[in-house]
């Protein structure tokens, strides 16, 4: 009998048919896996940014990634939800609970705007799903001034007057002011922030020398660099750009150094991250780790990283979350030391 145990039959009126309940279990198994969670209708990929930025950028680069290598069944929806400094975009994600067919690119804005704006969201309000990369950024210079070295800049800064020295960035209370006052802060030299709508913006201001620094993103300021009308004076991350292909008068990313190496005690990259609603299931967001995963094995992804000059970490789970819990309290201390915080 004991041979029987895992043997079950079924009489019909025409036949007696013996099977194994060992295989019916392993069917049932495998056909459970086979329907692990997927979209079920287009998902909307929020920017909470506007179009053409950095954020934007890589949103639309990783929704034709997905579109050319049909890593997913259903179409990817890029989506600009840029008001409120991104706060549009972050409240309609953190509103939406249980919804896995929404997800959120993020940048800095993410700690930066409801510190200075007072609009209650946090980044605990979402699901963490993936450190998709950090992005750097660099010290601009116009190529025809006379400052090679960050300490030429500050020491220019310091002999040329108050608020004669002009730095560009984007938008307001947000990353590059926070550079910007990080700087001032380090060193004592006094900068008249300027505020543009986006990196491009910027890049064209430094151009044309009606700013005299930026601390744009390299994707942001490569062409002018390549074209020979920027110079970069240092990287503030906490490490050189490990990428060595030349890329104007024979210096590449790796040649610049880092702020910290030249002088300048300022660290500080950007978030390129990804979330999705409150309330999802693990399923759910391993189907977006999983997916970006293989977004970034892709040669597009890799080549876009180079050409960006980006910080390549990734990260997911608890190691993710305890970043973000870091990222949080440093931009609360430099905006609280700049004055930025809402009152």
């Amino acid at each position: 009998m004991a041979a029987l145990e895992n043997v079950s039959c079924l009489r019909t009126a025409a036949t007696f048919t013996c099977f194994s309940l060992a295989a019916i279990s392993l069917t049932t198994l495998t056909s459970t896996e086979a329907l692990a969670w997927e979209p079920t209708k287009s998902v909307e990929f929020i920017v909470p940014a506007g179009t053409g930025g950095g954020a934007d950028q890589m949103a639309r680069m990783i929704q034709g990634i997905i579109q050319k290598n049909n890593l997913m069944k259903q179409p990817v929806v890029v989506i600009n939800k840029a008001g409120g400094a991104g706060a549009e975009g972050f409240l309609d994600v953190s509103g939406a609970n249980r919804n896995p067919h929404k997800i959120i690119i993020t940048l800095s804005n993410l700690f930066t705007t409801p510190l200075a704006t007072g609009v209650p969201f946090s980044w605990k309000d979402m699901t963490p799903v993936a450190m998709l990369a950090l992005d750097n950024f660099i010290l601009w210079v116009n190529a025809e001034q006379p400052y090679k070295t960050p300490k030429d800049l500050i020491e220019g800064a310091k002999t040329g007057g108050a608020n004669s020295f002009k730095m560009g960035g984007t938008g307001s209370k947000q990353e590059d002011q926070i550079i910007t006052a990080a700087i001032e802060q380090t060193t004592g030299a006094t900068f008249t922030y300027i505020p543009y709508k986006g990196g491009g913006d910027v890049a064209a201001q430094l151009v044309g020398n009606h700013i005299t620094a930026s601390v744009n993103n390299p994707i942001e300021a490569v062409a002018q660099w390549r074209a020979g009308a920027l110079r970069p004076l240092c990287v503030f991350d906490g490490k050189r750009i490990d990428l060595k292909e030349p890329i104007a008068n024979n210096m590449s990313w790796n040649d610049v150094p880092t702020c910290k190496e030249s002088g300048l005690d300022v660290e500080y990259t950007m978030l390129r991250g990804i979330f999705t609603s409150p309330g999802v299931t693990a399923d759910q967001v391993k189907f977006y780790v999983d997916l970006f995963q293989k977004v970034r094995e892709t040669p597009d992804w890799k080549d876009f990283m180079a050409k960006g000059a980006f910080n390549t970490t990734f990260m997911t789970g608890d190691e993710y979350k305890a970043w973000l819990a870091k990222a949080e309290t440093t931009h609360r201390a430099l905006m609280e030391k700049a004055g930025f915080l809402a009152k």
